[in-house]
C-alpha cells in the first residue's frame, strides 16, 4: 500500500482512504453490515489505515456501524476522519453534545482527524460568531481531538479566507480531473501545498462518473492499457500531487475495493503519455456542453422564478456525463418544478442581462425539453 508522510504531523498514512458514506445497502435503505464488514476488513488487510466517516452518513447509520466494525483492532494501527456537523452547531455548547454524542457512537475516547463539516462562507462565518473554532482547540489541547481541519465546498476566495485564518493540521476538498477549476481546485491544492498544510481529497473519482464512459472514450483509456480500470486513471491523477495524503473513495462493492488496492498497492503517478490522454478526455467531455454559462447569476432573480444557472448546469452535466443519474437530485430537488425551465415565460429580461450573449429562451426550452424527456423514461 503507497504510504504518505504527513511531515507536519510526524505521521504516515495511507494514500487511499476508505470513505463510509456509501457502504452497500438493504433493499430497506440501511448499511448492509454484513457486506459493508467485509469491504472494511479487506480494505485493511489490504494496508488502508485512514477511515472517514461523518454524523449524517447512511441517516447517521455510518458512524455506529464503523465503530462497531473497529473494536477488534488495535486503536494505534488506524486513523479515525470523522465530522462536526456544523449546521447543527447554535451555540458552544452544541460542539460538546455533537462532539460527545460522536466519541460514544465511534466508540472511541478521541478521534484522529476531526473536520468542520462542508464549510462555505455562510457557515463559517456562523461558526466563528459562537466560538467553534476556539472550543474545538480546546478539545485537542485536552487530546480528545489529534488533528484539527475542515471540509470545504465554496469558491476559491472563501478556501484562501479559512486556510489563512489559523495553522490548520489539515483540509479537505474536492478535486478531480473534470473539476480541477472548481471551488478550491487545483488553486486551492498549490496553497495547500505553499503552505505545507497536509490535503485529504474527495470525490477524486466525482460520484463514479470518472469510472465508465461510453465507448469512445472507454476505447481510449483500454487503447493506453488494456488492464488497468477507467476509475484508476482519476486516482492516480490526484496521487500524482504530492501534497494529497490521503485520496478518499468510497467503495460500495468488493470489485471496488479490489480495484483500488490494485491501484495503490503498485502505486505509480501518471505518464507525461498519461496524463496527455486524460487532457484529451477532459476536451472531449468539455465539448459536450451545451452552452457557455458561467453561472455568473446577471440573470437572476427570474421574474418567474427560473433558476436559470441552476438548468443551465444540470443540462451540461447531463449531456456532458450522459447520465440522468448525475444530475437528477439537481433537477427534481435542488430545482424543483418551481425553478424549472418551464416556467419561462420568455420576458427576455436574463438576455438584456447576460454578459455571454446567450440565447437563454431557447436554451430554457431545449433543458426543458431534455431533462424532462430523461424524467420521464428513467
Amino acid at each position: 500500500m503507497e504510504k504518505r508522510k504527513l511531515e507536519k504531523l510526524g505521521i504516515e498514512t495511507s494514500l487511499l482512504g476508505f470513505g463510509c458514506m456509501r457502504f452497500p445497502v438493504t433493499a430497506e435503505g440501511r448499511i448492509d453490515e454484513e457486506e459493508a464488514e467485509k469491504l472494511l476488513d479487506t480494505a485493511i488487510k489490504g494496508g488502508v489505515n485512514y477511515i472517514d466517516t461523518a454524523y449524517p452518513y447512511h441517516n447517521k447509520e455510518s458512524e455506529p456501524f464503523v465503530g462497531r466494525v473497529l473494536q477488534k483492532y488495535d486503536r494505534d494501527s488506524f486513523y479515525l476522519a470523522t465530522k462536526l456537523p456544523v449546521w447543527l452547531v447554535k451555540e458552544t455548547g452544541d460542539v460538546d453534545r455533537l462532539f460527545e454524542e460522536q466519541l460514544s457512537r465511534l466508540r472511541t475516547d478521541h478521534i484522529d482527524f476531526y473536520l468542520m463539516h462542508a464549510l462555505d462562507k455562510e457557515r463559517w462565518e456562523a461558526m466563528k460568531k459562537i466560538g467553534c473554532i476556539e472550543r474545538l482547540e480546546q478539545l485537542k489541547a485536552q487530546g480528545k481531538i489529534r488533528y484539527l481541519g475542515f471540509s470545504f465546498h465554496d469558491s476559491y476566495e472563501v478556501f484562501e479566507e479559512i486556510v489563512n485564518y489559523r495553522d490548520w493540521d489539515f483540509c479537505q476538498i474536492q478535486l478531480n480531473y473534470m473539476d480541477a477549476g472548481e471551488q478550491a481546485g487545483l488553486k486551492g491544492y498549490e496553497l495547500t501545498a505553499k503552505k505545507q498544510i497536509p490535503l485529504v481529497v474527495m470525490e477524486p473519482v466525482k460520484g463514479g462518473s470518472l469510472a465508465s464512459f461510453g465507448e469512445d472514450i472507454t476505447e481510449k483509456f483500454k487503447s493506453q492499457n488494456e488492464k488497468a480500470s477507467i476509475a484508476s486513471y482519476a486516482l492516480r491523477w490526484v496521487g500524482s500531487l504530492p501534497n494529497v495524503k490521503v485520496i478518499l473513495s468510497g467503495m460500495s462493492t468488493m470489485e471496488q475495493v479490489e480495484d483500488n488496492l490494485g491501484t495503490f498497492s503498485d502505486f505509480h503517478p501518471l505518464t507525461g503519455e498519461e496524463r496527455q490522454l486524460v487532457e484529451e478526455v477532459v476536451e472531449i467531455l468539455n465539448s459536450r456542453v451545451r452552452n457557455g454559462c458561467t453561472g455568473c447569476r446577471y440573470c437572476m432573480p427570474c421574474p418567474a422564478g427560473v433558476d436559470i444557472p441552476g438548468c443551465f448546469k444540470a443540462w451540461n452535466t447531463y449531456h456532458i456525463y450522459q447520465n440522468y443519474n448525475m444530475v437528477k437530485h439537481a433537477w427534481e430537488v435542488e430545482i424543483g418544478e418551481k425553478g424549472q425551465a418551464k416556467n419561462c415565460v420568455k420576458c427576455g429580461k436574463c438576455e438584456q442581462a447576460c454578459p455571454q450573449k446567450l440565447s437563454i429562451r431557447a436554451d430554457l426550452e431545449r433543458v426543458q425539453a431534455d431533462l424532462e424527456q430523461k424524467e420521464m423514461v428513467r
